[in-house]
């Protein structure tokens, strides 16, 4: 995962503890930050993924 992406994920789990702290719960902001977190983690697997596929690829082209 880039470290874009691991920065934005932290401020998110931040997010989510202080939504949950506070005396009034928040629940629009704990789902809102939960979401984002969920969306930051299926990109950065795809991302990592589709990397891993052209190196697989790569690796078989140059053997032949």
């Amino acid at each position: 995962m880039d470290k874009y992406l691991l920065i934005i994920l932290m401020f998110m789990i931040a997010g989510m503890i202080i939504a949950i702290t506070r005396e009034p719960f928040i629940p629009g902001l704990f789902y809102a930050m939960l979401g984002g977190a969920i969306i930051i983690i299926i990109y950065g697997s795809m991302k990592n993924r589709r990397e891993h596929n052209e190196k697989r690829r790569e690796n078989r082209r140059s053997k032949k």
